[in-house]
């Protein structure tokens, strides 16, 4: 990462400006996803470790997102989407960020480990070093394949709050985070449609960039398919049930429904209609993997109740 793009600080951060590092929308995720982990668990931790186990795993998160937004820096300020972030907008320095996301790094770990096991917290540094090292610094700005191997930092919260719970790794856990793996490229292939030329003027090599929107077009289908096994595999899990299975097949279908839309686009039908598709596909997307892990969360209230098996 270079600072020469990067503008210089003007005036005094707020404590907003560190929230916006932190990347506060991907944390809201991280925990949401980490907490069902952790509740669907069959063993329970007490009140205080569960939310000891929550808080530091969203601090890890956290510790990413600014370790992220230091390394990224020259390349935000490229992108409409990004240049008014912390860094590049000059509020706040790139060695500011870089400390908070070590120094977050260290605790969140260290603390997991204490609040947990020793498992769950070796899970989270992992999570963290493939964020900011193997994702930010590798795949980002080298290859199009970008999201696709990268998209494993995002998938990792749901099996580290399992992880933090029962100090192994099951098939649930695996079948949660390979739930998030495929689903990551088809939201953001969907958002890269919409938004290559940003990608374009960073030099990111996003797919839409190096393969073209028709290619991408037809990954997102590809994804989206193969995305379906692995997301009602899990209702025939010891976390499943007859309502995790009726919303995932509802959802399922329409998902791939909205990526055979995708795919039948033309960029001057796109273009016309200024993407409405494809920015409905990636709204839809969110509430598609929201959706999922809610489903799992009640099946865990109603097992709790004395209902299903």
């Amino acid at each position: 990462m270079t600072d020469t793009q990067v503008q210089a600080t003007t005036v005094e951060p707020g404590f907003g400006d560190f929230v916006q590092l932190l990347k506060p929308r991907v944390m809201s995720l991280v925990v949401f996803t980490a907490l069902v982990g952790l509740m669907v668990a069959p063993v329970h931790l007490y009140p205080v470790a569960a939310f000891s186990a929550i808080l530091f795993i969203a601090l890890g998160a956290g510790a990413s997102g600014a370790l992220n937004m230091w390394w990224d820096a020259d390349i935000d300020v490229l992108m409409r989407r990004t240049k008014n972030r912390s860094i590049p907008a000059g509020r706040i320095q790139p060695g500011e960020a870089l400390g908070l996301g070590v120094a977050l790094s260290g605790i969140s770990v260290v603390m997991l480990a204490l609040a947990t096991n020793l498992v769950a917290a070796g899970l989270l540094a992992f999570t963290i070093f493939f964020y900011a090292v193997v994702y930010s610094m590798w795949l980002k700005r080298s290859t199009p394949q970008n999201i696709v191997i990268g998209g494993a930092a995002g998938a990792f919260p749901p099996m580290i709050g399992w992880v933090a719970a029962t100090g192994s790794v099951s098939l649930e856990a695996c079948l949660m985070f390979a739930l998030i793996f495929m689903w990551t490229p088809p939201h953001f292939w969907a958002l890269a449609l919409f938004m290559k030329e940003d990608y374009s003027n960073a030099g990111v090599p996003m797919l839409t960039v190096t393969h073209g929107r028709r290619t991408t077009r037809a990954y997102i289908l590809i994804y989206t398919v193969l995305l379906v096994p692995f997301a009602m595999a899990l209702g025939w899990t010891t976390i499943g049930g007859p309502v995790y299975i009726a919303v995932a097949a509802a959802l399922n279908l329409w998902f791939v429904v909205g990526a055979v839309r995708i795919y039948r686009r033309d960029e001057v039908q796109a273009e016309a209609d200024k993407y409405a598709v494809e920015k409905a596909f990636f709204r839809f997307s969110l509430v598609y993997l929201f959706a999922h892990f809610s489903a799992m969360l009640v099946e865990a209230v109603l097992r709790s109740m004395g209902y299903g098996v």
